[in-house]
């Protein structure tokens, strides 16, 4: 980051709330601070970062949106107009230049200074920023932001008949806004509007760094060398360069690099080797070392300016194909310095409606996602690119990073307005993050390749302009070092003559959402899973937290756990009205039947989720190495509601949590589904070297005897350690266990086919998991 000096303008402002119609009927607008305080209608107190609702819960305006039914009346605040005011103390410094920026804002604004426009927005992605010397003054100062109703802006737009959105969610074709606010299947219908992240006034030097970007362009592991190009673009008047000199120095540890050039113009690339170099690695596959790096722009030796951030030395690499086939020809992996990853990530998606409350949440999210055993996540397209703290704190775990772009489930406009649009905040984006080593992908979209397939009118995703032509550019002048991936799935030339994605190497594993063993799952052929999940009801600790007792029981004909589903409105009609009936279909489907009780549902669902997200996750792991990586749905949710996240919005673990931890240690001792009258066990290896490995399987239905017990030596990720008899007809649990040096972990596989007993599988989860 720069090292200017800044004025900080979060903290209190006063904020006016009116109505559309009022605001349409009115003869001025306030654009000075004495005009927001003196406003006739509603006058209140506005966070930033902070979001209009809360503010006017805070105020005893609007009922907690969270609870119950009272969504709905979130839903009445889609056309309100927001007015923020505050004053500030401001004084020149000589040398440098004043600019107002906003990390966030949402969404469409006109923002003030001392009553004059400085500037405008529309685009809720990215930092917005304005020259402010001509508008400050000495001393006291004034700034307002009009937020104008992204609901009613929206209809400024032009949709054409080619253009198609899910049911809620036309006005985020062009408007460019979060598309989940609007309504999704796991995020509740809150339009919201805010400067929902820190907003602050600038002193950039005149001289001053504009870019700098350090860029792996080859590695030596052996050597421990790394080819390293810094690109740099400064600016300044002076014509003559021979006095500059541009500096960059990195240390991590006891290794470090020095590098220095005289620039012949205001942008350039300087060259150089790195000695000793430490490199950064994924979680499981070596230390994830991040070097301090300090970039610097100097005349006659002083320094003018300095970008100070942290960074890895590494190289990252998709191996892909269109297509595969019955015998996994495909390929769709990805490669950190020339070494193969075995992905284990999860889907994050936001994790608060309301995404002034994101920093907050954040380092326990991320403290769950470490603990759980990930090595990657994947950005998900259809909320907000996050916070810094997330990009930062994967670059010291050791977590990689697959980076949607923001556009999620449509057709979008692909006229030149747009991909005028979608280029600017694509460079802002790229700029911003490409120096995160976590990192190793960028994605056109979620899904919407896909959604050129849905309908009566189909068409070819590859003609789609933005992803195929605009993104693909930006990526090609602003980060050359990373793969792109032009969608989720991707719909490439060979695949888009296909009538289904049966052979995409990588795909979203939805479907028709039956039995977690059924044919769709265990018999799928893509190398790749970026999307699977399961429902699982949350506990009842939580469920009271955010449904009126009366609504509690039971989840028929229950509009609060209708709308909890994400359901924007009351009744069967709406789009996600299916959700609540699918966890009950999933919970009959193991146990053969549905139970009469709360508590009885809840352990039910969170055992189907749990043998779900299981099985899912050691189907790619002893597929190896015909599957390579799977990204479940999703670690946590981002309100209360019934949903696929194993952690629910009060980090609460869901029973589907503690088996993911157990099933994605480097070791995992696993039985595979039947085959020729057996089921084979499987030892995965994921440590990176040979280990002796000490296995017992117990039957536990036949008085816990010891079936198998031995050392296994694993040189390779997948070995076979024995068989197990099995019959169609017969239900068993065995119990599995390793230990490893001081390294153990234990397991069990669910023999047999459906219906279990539920009261059986509870006392088994007591007596085995006695500490879940």
């Amino acid at each position: 980051m720069n090292t200017w000096k800044k004025i900080d303008l979060c903290g209190a402002y006063r904020l006016a709330l009116q109505k559309h119609a009022d605001y349409l009927h009115a003869s001025a607008h306030p654009v000075t601070y004495a005009e927001v305080a003196q406003f006739n209608t509603a006058l209140i107190t506005g966070k930033v970062p902070g979001n209009f609702e809360l503010d006017m819960v805070e105020a005893g305006l609007l009922p907690d949106p969270f609870y119950g039914e009272n969504l709905l009346e979130s839903e009445k605040m889609e056309d309100m107009h927001l007015f923020y005011a505050r004053k500030f103390d401001y004084s020149t410094e000589e040398g440098t230049e004043p600019w107002l920026v906003f990390e966030g804002i949402d969404t469409v604004a006109e923002i003030y200074l001392n009553g004059k426009k400085t500037g405008s927005c529309d685009n809720m992605f990215i930092p917005q920023e304005f020259p402010a010397q001509s508008l400050l003054r000495e001393g006291e100062n004034e700034l307002v932001v009009h937020i104008a109703p992204a609901c009613i802006e929206a209809r400024k737009n032009k949709i054409s008949a080619g253009n198609t959105a899910l049911k809620y969610n036309y006005e985020a074709l062009r408007l460019r806004k979060a598309p989940h606010m609007f309504g999704w299947d796991i995020m509740p219908r809150i339009v919201s509007a805010g400067i929902f992240r820190p907003v602050r006034l600038e002193y950039r030097p005149a001289i001053r760094l504009n870019q700098a970007y350090l860029m792996t362009a080859g590695i030596d592991l052996d050597r421990k060398t790394a080819h390293l190009q810094l690109f740099y673009d400064f600016k300044t008047q002076d014509a003559d360069l021979s006095r500059y000199e541009i500096e960059v120095t990195g240390r991590c540890g006891d290794s470090s690099f020095y590098a220095s050039e005289r620039p012949w113009f205001t942008a350039g690339k300087l060259d150089f080797t790195a000695e000793n170099v430490r490199f950064w690695w994924p979680k499981g596959y070596g230390a994830p070392d991040l070097y301090q790096i300090t970039v610097s722009i100097k005349k006659d030796g002083a320094v003018l300016d300095t970008i100070r951030h942290s960074s890895g030395i590494r190289t990252v690499h998709l191996e892909r194909t269109g297509l595969t086939d019955a015998f996994f020809s495909g390929k769709f992996h990805f490669e950190v310095n020339g070494r193969k990853i075995f992905i284990l990530g999860t889907n994050f998606v936001p994790i608060d409606a309301f995404h002034s409350r994101d920093r907050q949440r954040l380092p326990a999210v991320m403290d769950l996602l470490d603990d759980s055993g990930c090595n990657a996540i994947r950005c998900w397209g259809g909320g907000v690119y996050e916070d810094d703290y997330l990009y930062t704190r994967c670059d010291e775990l050791g977590i990689l990073i697959w980076q949607d772009f923001m556009m999620a489930c449509a057709l979008h406009p692909t006229d030149e307005e747009f991909c005028r649009v979608i280029r600017h905040e694509a460079e802002a984006v790229v700029r911003r993050l490409r120096h995160h080593a976590s990192i190793m992908l960028w994605s056109g979209d979620n899904e919407c390749d896909q959604f050129t397939q849905y309908g009566a009118f189909p068409r070819d995703p590859n003609r789609n302009r933005i992803t195929r032509q605009v993104l693909q550019d930006v990526i090609d002048a602003e980060d050359p070092t990373r793969p792109y991936l032009p969608s989720s799935p991707y719909v490439g030339p060979d695949a888009a003559r296909l009538v289904d994605d049966t052979y995409l190497t990588e795909r979203h594993l939805w479907g028709p959402r039956d039995y977690f063993k059924s044919e769709f799952y265990k018999g799928s052929l893509c190398n790749f899973a970026s999307e699977i999940g399961y429902h699982g009801c949350p506990s009842r600790d939580s469920l009271e937290k955010f449904l009126p007792a009366d609504k509690l029981w039971p989840w028929q004909n229950n509009d609060a756990w209708m709308i909890h589903a994400a359901s924007p409105e009351k009744g069967t009609g709406g789009s996600y009205a299916y959700r609540i009936e699918l966890m009950a279909k999933q919970i009959r489907e193991l146990f053969g039947t549905l139970p009469d009780n709360l508590e009885d549902f809840i352990l039910a669902s969170q055992i189907s989720q749990a043998e779900a997200f299981k099985f899912f996750i050691e189907l790619f792991r002893t597929g190896k190495p015909n599957r390579t990586g799977i990204i479940w749905w999703n670690l946590i949710d981002g309100w209360p509601q019934f949903s696929d996240a194993v952690v629910d919005y009060y980090f609460n673990k869901k029973l589907a949590y503690y088996y993911i931890k157990q099933v994605q240690q480097p070791i995992l001792l696993s039985v595979a589904e039947p085959k020729n009258w057996c089921c084979e066990v499987k030892l995965v290896n994921d440590t990176g070297a040979r280990q002796d490995i000490f296995c017992r399987i117990n039957d536990y239905m036949g008085h816990n005897r010891t079936v198998y017990e031995g050392i296994i030596s694993i040189d390779g990720e997948v070995k076979t350690v024995t068989s197990l008899p099995y019959s169609q007809g017969e239900k068993k649990i065995y119990t599995l266990e390793w230990t490893c040096g001081d390294r153990s972990g234990k397991n069990h596989y669910l023999a047999g086919n459906p219906p279990f007993e539920l009261a059986f599988y509870r006392d088994f989860l007591h007596r085995y998991y006695p500490n879940i």
